[in-house]
């Protein structure tokens, strides 16, 4: 159960494009820009994602893996394999379903919380340069990658999210490994295979539809919702 609150978690916080001219030299906020012009060129996205926990208090924490779509106005959809659960939302509202206990959280979900959310420029909404402040930038050393490493701190405090660090494609400017790190330093590390973009998903995708008999918990969101905040839930 820990671990299914972990990875909803991640689904609220959490949410690819055309080839670009590498730049040589390049700044940390050059790089920030670049990464914020391809996502807002691009109109939706898929990709297959590994998720690993890093507690500073629990060794070998929960992993997650599964399919995730992306498009623009806020739309997700996460398909876990591992554990066996859904988080959708189709900018409006999200759900959070689990199969073995068919139970299904539902939230409704504002344009401020979309904005505010570390990866909302995945999904079309938010804007990197606007909401964080560039804390560093380095080049990978490794011969077998050739990739950015942006670290970035939340311009407005934001409970559960103290950094993000995002390894980025020299090449695509493709995010390739989110790491969401909390004011207690644990990491939430998402890492994204395979991706493909401008596939002119259906809106269809990211609507969830409750199954016959299944348990329906409504999330009430705070006023000034906070990453990974799951609320309260009501029946």
């Amino acid at each position: 159960m820990r671990g299914s609150f972990v990875f909803v978690s991640m689904g609220l916080m959490l949410m690819n494009l055309t080839i670009l001219p590498i730049v040589f030299g390049a700044t940390g906020q050059e790089v920030l820009g670049e990464i914020q012009n391809r996502y807002e060129k691009t109109n939706d996205s898929e990709a297959n994602f590994l998720q690993e926990y890093f507690g500073k208090m629990m060794k070998g924490g929960p992993k997650g893996e599964g399919k995730v779509y992306f498009k623009k106005k806020g739309m997700m959809r996460w398909d876990y394999e591992v554990p066996n659960q859904k988080i959708i939302s189709n900018g409006r509202a999200l759900w959070f379903y689990r199969p073995d206990d068919n139970q299904v959280m539902v939230s409704d979900v504002s344009k401020d919380f979309l904005e505010k959310t570390p990866l909302a420029f995945l999904a079309g909404e938010g804007d990197l340069r606007r909401d964080f402040n560039l804390l560093n930038f380095n080049e990978s050393v490794s011969p077998k990658e050739d990739h950015y490493v942006v670290e970035l701190a939340p311009k407005e405090p934001h409970a559960g999210l103290s950094k993000l660090s995002l390894t980025v494609d020299k090449k695509t400017y493709q995010v390739v490994q989110a790491d969401v790190i909390d004011a207690m330093g644990n990491v939430t590390r998402t890492r994204f295979l395979d991706i493909k973009t401008n596939l002119n998903l259906p809106d269809s995708l990211f609507h969830f539809t409750i199954p016959p008999g299944a348990e329906v918990l409504k999330i009430q969101e705070p006023s000034r919702p906070s990453p990974g905040g799951k609320g309260k839930p009501t029946k």
